[in-house]
């Protein structure tokens, strides 16, 4: 998998993972100065080309000078999520997230918020690659993203784990009435459809952001921002 853009690369470089090698632009040693500190600082080969090269390899057309080639993201194992702690559990379940934008999008908002984790179907869903890395501004490498074989299954067990889950959709409860303090899972749908009707019926409750506008609707990744930080401000 190839990870590009600085801000992804560098986040990267903080975490343990396994770097193969980072490509970087002829002179970019100097403007990114502390990614190419840090690779050698971890005895990680950096291979430096001219712009073309790069360009001939990014996925993105973004890279901003260095791309760095790492293994395939790797999964948390779901049952994390379902293990008691100390401080209350937040989770956040993706229900048909197919844009790439919104998932990594959405991996910023929840690790930003300090959420416990993502969960993403194994089908009908974008998957961590190297564009939604780039795209969560390296968001994805500290968080940790689990895949489950539906939706459904996640609610279930997530619910016998002694959580609370609630969906957000646009003709619930108002969200700012709820109480989001203890083990809660915030269930955001897909683009077009929203969360499909018998997840929705699996939610404890559906909650809703006040709507002053003529627009009836948010982006998945501003919605479930505004709720991921009503959480935060709640739990704080």
């Amino acid at each position: 998998m190839k990870i590009e853009g600085r801000n992804a690369v560098l986040e990267l470089l903080k975490t343990s993972a396994e770097i193969d090698k980072i490509l970087m632009q002829k002179g970019a040693e100097k403007s990114a100065g502390r990614i190419f500190a840090m690779a050698r600082q971890r005895n990680i080969r950096v291979q430096f080309a001219e712009q073309k090269a790069l360009d001939g390899e990014s996925e993105t057309g973004r890279h901003q000078g260095v791309i760095a080639y790492v293994s395939e993201y790797a999964y948390a194992d779901f049952s994390l999520f379902l293990q008691k702690k100390e401080a209350p559990r937040f989770v956040i379940v993706c229900d048909g997230i197919e844009d790439v934008h919104n998932l990594g999008s959405i991996l910023r908002v929840a690790e930003c918020a300090g959420a416990d984790g993502v969960v993403i179907p194994k089908t009908k869903s974008a998957q961590v690659t190297g564009a939604v890395v780039r795209i969560s501004e390296g968001a994805a490498n500290h968080i940790a993203v689990a895949r489950v074989p539906g939706v459904n299954y996640a609610v279930d067990e997530l619910k016998k784990a002694g959580y609370w889950v609630y969906g957000l959709e646009a003709d619930g409860e108002d969200i700012y009435a709820c109480d989001l303090t203890g083990d809660i899972a915030l269930v955001v749908g897909g683009e077009d459809r929203g969360i499909a009707r018998l997840t929705r019926e699996k939610c404890d409750k559906i909650l809703s952001l006040p709507l002053k506008g003529k627009v009836n609707s948010l982006n998945a990744s501003v919605a479930l921002g505004i709720a991921a930080y009503e959480a935060l401000r709640q739990r704080s």
